[in-house]
């Protein structure tokens, strides 16, 4: 991989609401080749994740994205769906392109807007599981809410424990922006203010800043009714906005080539895709995922957890990233360390790209050599990547 950039993360209805998500992933597909300094005529296919492909975001979003930012008709692309994974899918579907000498250069990118594509809109009134997927699953296999409470009671999670992650998560972004930590990788674009003035969208929006461990206890269960509460006495209803991932709109995308394309283009190769796997995991807790997802790959590689550097897990819940330390041993402070989606926002569809950039350039930055990412998906299934910083 050559680069790596990403929008700030936008608040649904924020400053990146009136983006047309065409326009936003355009956007970081023209801004990935001109940092990299690539004519866009080398590349020969673009993937880009995308969940809610109805909409604004449906006739393939990748292959319009392109058109829209002016870059050559001759260039081809797809949009890839894999849930929350779908842009982290999109990288490993163009690793492997590169490997497999099929392609030369590759963009993988992902785009979520959440405000003007809602989540769930998709499906509209239609039932996308059908009788006999709900026979097999009585339980239900699309209420993520309900898979994080099942999770918290498996694995014996206080709220207390989930709150306290999501204040984790805030500070440290809070620290980590005003270090700068993440500027080198976020593409400014022009967003909106509140009153509707033009403002230079460079710095996430989801952060909050003045929240507290007082403020998170208050806040009440998401997820609960009472109906669920009678169907299901054993959890422990400790979801909450506070201790979730936020609504969010982004963009995000990479550049991947082999390294000696990258030499005859005069690119210099920063990162290898040094291992990659995805697994299925039972679709009714369905956010387990990342646990055998982050065991397959260490296994694959001939590594332990603490030969890594930076860990980027999704914080879809506190309570996935609180079962997966719990089984995995990770050091938290290695973990998330320049917060998770709790605080920066979770755009579905380019969340895999955003945590494949933000993982990338902080290894860069301090030094590190070896990074994971791992993402739970709905569905039950997880990606998990394995990045090495060269140089």
């Amino acid at each position: 991989m050559c680069e790596a950039v990403r929008t700030a993360v936008g608040r649904r209805g924020g400053r990146l609401a009136g983006w047309h998500p065409t326009d936003l992933l355009g956007a970081v597909l023209a801004g990935v080749l001109e940092r990299a300094g690539v004519d866009p005529g080398h590349v020969d296919d673009v993937q880009a994740g995308c969940v809610t492909q109805a909409g604004e975001q449906a006739a393939n979003v990748a292959r319009n994205a392109w058109l829209a930012a002016g870059l050559p008709e001759t260039v081809p692309a797809t949009t890839v769906d894999r849930q929350c994974g779908s842009s982290q899918q999109a990288l490993h579907n163009a690793a492997a392109a590169v490997a497999s000498g099929a392609q030369d250069v590759v963009i993988a990118a992902g785009v979520e807007s959440m405000t003007r594509a809602p989540m769930g809109s998709a499906a509209g009134q239609a039932d996308p599981f059908g009788a006999t997927l709900r026979a097999r699953y009585p339980e239900g296999v699309a209420a993520q809410g309900l898979s994080a409470e099942r999770i918290a009671a498996r694995w014996g999670l206080t709220r207390a424990a989930c709150d306290a992650l999501a204040l984790a998560s805030h500070r440290r972004a809070v620290d980590a922006t005003d270090r700068g930590d993440l500027a080198g990788e976020i593409l400014a674009v022009t967003g909106t203010d509140r009153d509707g003035a033009a403002v230079v969208h460079a710095t996430d929006e989801g952060i909050r800043r003045d929240t507290s461990a007082s403020a998170l206890a208050a806040l009440p269960p998401a997820f609960r009714t009472d109906a669920l509460a009678s169907a299901h006495p054993g959890l422990p209803w400790l979801v909450t906005a506070g201790n979730a991932s936020q609504v969010s709109d982004g963009a995000a995308a990479l550049l991947v080539t082999a390294p000696e394309v990258a030499q005859r283009l005069g690119l210099t190769p920063r990162w290898r895709i040094r291992a990659t796997t995805v697994v299925g995991s039972d679709p009714v807790l369905m956010l387990t995922g990342p646990i055998p997802a982050t065991r397959r790959l260490l296994e694959r590689a001939g590594l332990a957890l603490d030969d890594l550097d930076h860990i980027e897990i999704n914080e879809a819940f506190a309570p996935v990233v609180l079962a997966w330390q719990t089984e995995l041993g990770a050091d938290p402070e290695r973990v998330n360390p320049l917060g998770g989606a709790i605080a920066l926002g979770h755009p579905l569809g380019a969340y895999g790209a955003r945590l494949a950039t933000t993982l990338a350039h902080a290894l860069e930055r301090t030094g590190g050599r070896l990074g994971l990412q791992v993402m739970c998906e709905g569905g039950g299934m997880a990606n998990a990547t394995l990045l090495e910083r060269l140089g």
